[in-house]
């Protein structure tokens, strides 16, 4: 819903530019030379008044109405693809401000500099002058908007798309590598680089490893999640009294601590998988049930290091190549809530 409204918005604000540009750029010229010929403005406000069309302003101001509708409903619904929304805000204004700059600023420029209205422009003091060829000749308020942005968005979304994109932690599914609140880093061309929204790889790099913490889909669910890599393509898992086999083998781990000591509740244990040594936890007091499960050619196993509180592979099933979104290698910040402080006493390396 939120991405068909951004769309319909996108759409109208770059049709109501163009009548703009259009209707009311020629609106203005004629307005503007009958002015020069008759002399009828005695002043750079009522010029002003005599040749700018009222439905400019009210049209800006229709624009700027319907994004505000958009931005609310995306606080609202909650649904919306910030993918979408970056990829389709820096296109309408790259188109806008493209068209403005390539097709419409040198016939302006002309208009403006030409003939009587060149001359009749002089009449007024000249504090007045710049401000007044700005309005009568320069860039229209969406254009003006989307020449300053278009910079800002392209950045944005080259460093969002093929570089690096930071996420926060929601759930308590990956405790204790990263907690409710963590900030991190992802890595978007680990893993090879995707067009942004289809996800489309077209230029291979490397392949996910066990141990990886990984960013993804899950399969039918538009939301990100997170967890580590535990089972490759062609790899035969099973999972036994909370102890994981790869191919056969038993995972190397340790028991490193249960807490809380007089109670014991979590047990902390050091997992070596792949090159990945980390932490997980068991709890004692929640049993999932064994598995045996070999993963599918193109398809990941997933699973949280709290691994007893955690939605994963065992739920949901195992994650296709093309939903993966790339490698989380660092922790930048924690701020868990609006009530605390930000801290960066987590900041460092994910192993």
């Amino acid at each position: 819903m939120v991405n068909l409204i951004l769309l319909a918005v996108a759409s109208a604000s770059l049709i109501v530019w163009l009548l703009q540009e259009v209707k009311g750029r020629r609106q203005i010229q004629t307005a503007l030379q009958w002015c020069a010929e008759k002399k009828t403005a005695s002043d750079a406000q009522s010029l002003r008044q005599q040749v700018i069309p009222g439905w400019l302003e009210w049209s800006f101001r229709i624009v700027a109405g319907l994004w505000f509708v958009w931005i609310a409903s995306v606080v609202m619904i909650k649904d919306g693809d910030f993918a979408l929304a970056l990829v389709v805000l820096t296109l309408l204004a790259g188109l806008i401000a493209g068209l403005d700059k390539f097709v419409f600023e040198r016939g302006r420029r002309a208009f403006v500099s030409a003939g009587n209205v060149a001359v009749y422009i002089t009449y007024f003091v000249k504090q007045e002058q710049d401000s007044l060829k700005q309005e009568l000749g320069g860039t229209l308020p969406i254009a003006e908007n989307a020449r300053s942005f278009f910079p800002v968005l392209l950045v944005v979304l080259l460093l969002r798309s093929f570089i690096v994109e930071p996420f926060q932690i929601p759930s308590a599914s990956m405790v204790p590598s990263l907690e409710i609140g963590d900030y991190i880093l992802v890595n978007k061309h680990k893993y090879g680089l995707r067009l942004p929204v289809i996800g489309t790889k077209f230029i291979e790099v490397d392949e996910p490893k066990r141990g990886d913490v990984m960013v993804f889909f899950p399969p039918g669910d538009k939301r990100y999640f997170i967890k580590r890599v535990i089972g490759l393509p062609g790899d035969t898992l099973r999972y036994s009294n909370k102890k994981l086999y790869i191919n056969g083998e038993l995972v190397p781990h340790t028991l490193e601590a249960e807490v809380p000591p007089l109670r014991p509740v979590t047990q902390v244990i050091r997992e070596q998988l792949g090159n990945s040594e980390h932490l997980i936890h068991h709890d004692r007091r929640i049993y999932r049930g064994d598995f045996e499960v070999t993963v599918a050619p193109g398809h990941y196993f997933m699973m949280g290091d709290n691994r007893d509180n955690s939605s994963d592979s065992r739920v949901w099933g195992q994650v296709p190549e093309e939903n993966i979104v790339g490698k989380a290698f660092a922790i930048w910040m924690h701020w868990r809530s609006f009530s605390e402080l930000p801290s960066f006493d987590r900041v460092g390396l994910i192993r």
